[in-house]
């Protein structure tokens, strides 16, 4: 039997439109869109969303008891977003004056922190399409009834972040502005009678007063202003298409409703002080175990060998390396270690020289000691006799060899009480190391008073701990001073 050409051309046909629709089956059809895969991002890390915050701006960013792990609206948001990019978040917490400068450093992606939408923000960074909107409130005493609008702020004192929209508000309608660093720090003040106001978002006053039940201060006015609050980012980062997708995507599906009403439509019982300082003595212990004593230790046996250097190169007969260890001593001892830290972590990266915290902070603290300490060394040396010198070289002894053997040795004594100071004063010091995103003692307590707002209790907690860190170290020194008498000329 033959087949016409015709025929055949149609069993062709035929063959090919079925091949074609088993294929649309299988594969889907073209113009049906497939499930979007999550874009390629450059990120910080690559495959993980580093996200700067605060930890102690309840209900956005805080950590839950002051012990917990870091919630929040913000950061449930922000969580869910990169999930749905196939990214694992992690988190940088600093204060919010610090933020900015630390993403334009390089330290995270972008900043997920209640951040207001403005032109002048806009112009700078990469923002994000609104992912809540929330009223501007002012917040003053209960007993203050002399502020009703925003114009009753003209001449008043308000306590504000100055890096944030509600400062510029405040700024705007005439008061004079009290910088804090955050939220918390300025309802303390406005609580102490310190300030008269504080502008914030309604959202945060509310849930302020809803889980203190705090009667000295109430909601006096509501701004004309709207916040947008949205994610920044770096400028170009390329991160924002994929952000705002997601967004829509969260708003769609319902998420972003309920993530609201979970933290805004329900109420919390505030516990008391005894329970909040009970939950947070391992936390607070934890944290000077493994952020403030290793700090202080670290960086006070660097700074020591710092000091030992300069100490000896300022005692040189060469003009040069005694200038040079002069000009060292001198910038150390005339700039402030809050300066030195900012420079070494937020400044160096924009000539692309990239420092971690801890890291970065041991810098700043061992090169701070070694130009205090390099003086101390220096008059306990020179306290010597120069007949102990003398005595050495007569007996054959090199320059190396007497000091290590005869001079550092009885040195040693007269300067072990002002070394102890400044290792006691370093101790405090490491405080600082919380405005470049280490989380020490002193960091662990700011936590702990955000989620409760008991302030008193907690860095009341956080000083007897730094009391018994000393009152150790103190010891230390009177039992150092006794095994070195043996060692002095009589």
């Amino acid at each position: 039997m033959t087949c016409s050409p015709s025929l055949f051309r149609r069993a062709v046909g035929l063959a090919l439109i079925v091949l074609a629709a088993t294929a649309t089956l299988l594969l889907g059809s073209p113009s049906t869109p497939r499930a979007h895969a999550a874009p390629t991002l450059t990120t910080v890390e690559p495959g993980v969303l580093t996200v700067g915050t605060e930890g102690t701006y309840a209900p956005f960013t805080y950590h839950e008891n002051g012990t917990g792990p870091l919630t929040g609206f913000d950061v449930d948001i922000i969580t869910d977003i990169a999930k749905k990019l196939g990214l694992r978040v992690k988190f940088v917490e600093a204060n919010f004056d610090s933020l900015f400068p630390a993403l334009e450093a390089g330290r995270f992606d972008l900043i997920a922190n209640q951040i207001s939408y403005s032109a002048e923000r806009a112009a700078k960074y990469d923002l994000s399409d609104p992912y809540v909107q929330t009223a501007s409130v002012i917040i003053a005493r209960s007993d203050d009834t002399s502020i009703r609008s925003v114009d009753d702020l003209r001449g008043k004192t308000a306590a504000q972040s100055l890096t944030s929209n509600y400062a510029e508000i405040a700024k705007a309608a005439g008061a004079v502005i009290e910088p804090v660093d955050g939220f918390s720090t300025a309802i303390r003040l406005l609580d102490q009678g310190r300030v008269q106001a504080t502008v914030n978002d309604e959202l945060t006053a509310k849930n302020y007063l809803t889980s203190t039940g705090d009667t000295k201060v109430k909601i006096a006015a509501t701004t004309p202003d709207v916040s947008r609050q949205v994610f920044a980012a770096r400028k170009n980062s390329g991160l924002m298409p994929a952000i705002n997708t997601e967004i829509s995507a969260l708003r769609d599906e319902g998420t972003l409703d309920k993530t609201y009403a979970k933290y805004f439509d329900a109420t919390a019982k505030s516990p008391s002080s005894w329970d909040v300082v009970r939950s947070n003595l391992v936390p607070l212990l934890k944290s000077a175990i493994t952020g403030t004593i290793p700090l202080t230790a670290i960086s006070f046996v660097i700074g020591l060998a710092i000091a030992l250097g300069v100490a000896l190169a300022r005692m040189s007969s060469r003009r040069i390396i005694s200038g040079v260890a002069q000009i060292y001593i001198s910038i150390i001892r005339g700039t402030p270690l809050l300066v030195q830290l900012f420079i070494i972590f937020y400044a160096l990266p924009e000539l692309n020289i990239v420092v971690s915290p801890f890291p970065a902070a041991i810098v700043a603290f061992s090169l701070n000691v070694g130009g205090y300490a390099a003086e101390i060394i220096r008059a306990a040396i020179e306290s010597i006799p120069k007949g102990q010198w003398e005595a050495a070289s007569t007996i054959g002894m090199n320059y190396t060899t007497t000091l290590r053997r005869i001079i550092l040795p009885q040195a040693a004594r007269t300067a072990v009480p002002p070394l102890s100071n400044t290792l006691i004063s370093l101790v405090k010091d490491t405080s600082l190391a919380s405005t470049i995103l280490v989380t020490e003692l002193f960091r662990q307590a700011q936590n702990a008073s955000a989620a409760s707002f008991d302030y008193l209790a907690l860095y009341s907690t956080a000083a007897a701990y730094y009391l018994v860190i000393c009152l150790v170290l103190s010891f230390g020194q009177s039992t150092l001073e006794t095994r070195l008498r043996k060692y002095v000329a009589t």
